[in-house]
């Protein structure tokens, strides 16, 4: 590309002042940077910045009408992120409404309140509630409760799946009952929206993989980052070779919180009368009854997936959703219990490495040169300093969040030219976009804002703060109205599930795992040893 061309465009404004005015000047709710004097450019000088980086800020493609018959659905576990999901869906219970309004009195700023009432009804109803904690259930009967809809309390999901009045299920269960209910509910003929990690080891993933594809149901994992508007924008900036050759990704948890690492509050009402322990082990091994390990399950094998299937899933499908990359074929894992010193058995520093020794996302360079990449996940739960999600191209380098910022390299091929005669400098974004400088009032501790940055909060429609939870929902129910494949079906699911359970593997085996992508199995372990760990 020659930068010295000044031949003026139609419009009078030279090449060089165009790619000059990559300086802050905001354009249809994103800001496009340079490094040239802080001046106002007008509509044309815009339109001329957004030809040359041709980056479109981008929505999903929209969802179907909610009219018609309502869905019918049965949620299944109203802990923390069942009760989430139910009040995503346009049903809440009376004590968050009671907080929200005298929160909103308080501040008037905080329109939580405003924007669950003013969210597009989504035309469902509740008719099954099903929790093993009398108190949960009881909650969650009084938020979908409705003046012409009266919902049964199943005592077991086999009761829920086998009811004609049951179309859909929301799954937000523990994951080592995820993949079961999950199955059973494929096999009943049930849609299914599942939270991540979707199973709990390899083999159910399988089970599951297969009896979703062979039924007619749709089936959603609950990434609802999908929903997010600067995701977006970063595939777009992808595909069009805008960072160059990726060859290493850097993405990150940092809590410091007892929230954050799983000790959270145990009910004063828990007791094996109102719990129904048998059934919440399942599959896992029998012991006595145990609050710690209901209320904070996550600390435990038995029931969790640690790290790398709660928070670990979150930051590998951010990223496949941008370079549909796959299953790593190499990962290793290292880490220990090491600032949560309480009895759990799952790290609360970890560390993966997952490699990519065939993966390109393009090269500005000559054919061969650059080929593979590292993903690179680091984690701790006793610090959380803000370290942002990284793709480091040969010729530029995105941080990826809510919002969306990309550095040219200075050793860049593609804009070596604009480097030297300083049209672009190294130290400030050469492109940023902010769907929405507005509606992070409601982002209220450390804890939301770590998951609004990675876009699990909240994205924006038409300039207005929207719950990408409810958008994801809305996604799913109009894919069983309309058809069509959700964002993140089984076979996003599926890659996301065994990549987490190598990480899984490799950190309780000591090895590296390697992944057959023909065959699609491990290579280097016994069945048995897969099956157990």
């Amino acid at each position: 590309m020659n930068t010295d061309d000044n031949t003026p465009h139609s419009s009078g404004i030279t090449r060089r002042d165009s790619l000059k005015g990559i300086a802050a000047v905001p354009v249809e709710g994103g800001f496009v940077f340079g490094a040239s004097a802080k001046q106002s450019y007008d509509k044309e000088v815009k339109e001329e910045i957004l030809k040359e980086l041709n980056i479109q800020a981008s929505l999903p493609p929209a969802t179907g009408s909610m009219a018609g018959e309502p869905i019918r659905l049965g949620i299944i576990g109203f802990g923390i992120r069942g009760e989430q999901l139910v009040r995503a869906s346009g049903f809440a219970t009376p004590e968050w409404l009671q907080r929200m309004q005298d929160a909103a009195l308080k501040n008037k700023n905080d329109t939580r309140l405003k924007d669950f009432l003013e969210q597009e009804s989504l035309n469902i109803q509740y008719t099954g509630v099903c929790d093993l904690f009398d108190v949960r259930a009881e909650n969650a009967m009084a938020a979908v409760k409705t003046d012409n809809n009266t919902p049964k309390r199943f005592q077991n999901y086999e009761d829920m799946l086998a009811s004609p009045d049951i179309d859909g299920v929301i799954n937000a269960t523990t994951d080592h009952w995820q993949a079961p209910l999950a199955n059973a509910a494929a096999k009943a003929g049930k849609h299914v929206y599942v939270e991540k990690c979707m199973t709990h080891k390899i083999p159910e993933t399988y089970e599951l993989y297969d009896a979703v594809t062979q039924s007619d149901i749709v089936f959603q994992v609950g990434h609802q980052h999908r929903q997010t508007q600067s995701f977006l924008t970063a595939q777009d900036a992808i595909k069009k070779n805008v960072l160059g050759h990726v060859s290493l990704i850097q993405a990150s948890t940092n809590r410091n919180s007892d929230n954050g690492a799983w000790q959270y509050n145990i009910h004063d009402e828990a007791s094996p009368s109102t719990i129904d322990w048998e059934q919440f082990l399942g599959p896992a091994p029998s012991i006595p009854f145990n609050k710690e390990h209901f209320f904070r399950w996550r600390k435990w094998w038995a029931y969790g997936t640690g790290l790398s299937g709660d928070l670990l899933t979150h930051d590998y499908d951010r990223v496949n959703c941008l370079l549909d990359m796959g299953i790593p074929q190499y990962v290793m894992a290292t880490g220990g219990v090491y600032t949560h010193k309480d009895g759990r058995e799952v790290p609360d520093v970890f560390q993966v490495t997952m490699e990519y020794p065939d993966y390109s996302t393009g090269s500005t360079q000559e054919p061969g040169k650059e080929q593979g990449m590292t993903f690179l996940y680091s984690a701790s739960l006793g610090n959380q300093f803000h370290r942002p999600t990284l793709l480091m191209g040969h010729d530029a380098t995105m941080e990826l969040g809510n919002n969306l910022t990309i550095y040219a390299d200075p050793r860049s091929t593609r804009y070596q030219d604009m480097l030297e005669d300083d049209t672009i400098d190294p130290s400030v974004p050469l492109y940023a976009y902010s769907p929405g400088a507005k509606g992070v009032d409601g982002v209220t501790s450390a804890t939301a804002k770590y998951f609004a940055d990675k876009g699990l909060l909240y994205t924006y429609r038409d300039g207005k703060r929207v719950d990408s939870t409810y958008l994801h929902i809305r996604e799913w129910l109009s894919c069983i109205r309309h058809g069509g494949q959700p964002s993140c079906g089984i076979e996003e699911g599926f890659e996301e599930a065994i990549s987490a359970h190598m990480a899984t593997l490799s950190y309780k085996t000591g090895q590296r795992i390697e992944w057959d992508p023909v065959a699609r199995r491990v290579l280097n372990l016994e069945e048995t040893t897969i099956a157990a760990t």
